[in-house]
């Protein structure tokens, strides 16, 4: 199993156990919100660079 993969299925169990002990708008707004977070605390320069490496691996 790749590095993405084992992130996504962590990402995935952690969402099911959010939506089985909070209410769901809750582990809404922590899955949406900690992305953005972490996403909002980047340099510009670092925002960018993750743009860009983004789009190389979209044209693949």
């Amino acid at each position: 199993m790749s590095n993405r993969a084992k992130i996504a299925a962590g990402g995935v169990a952690a969402g099911i156990i959010l939506l089985i002990w909070l209410p769901w708008w809750a582990a809404l707004l922590i899955v949406l919100g900690v992305p953005a977070a972490a996403y909002l605390a980047l340099d510009p320069s670092q925002r960018n660079r993750l743009r860009r490496v983004s789009r190389r691996e979209l044209r693949r």
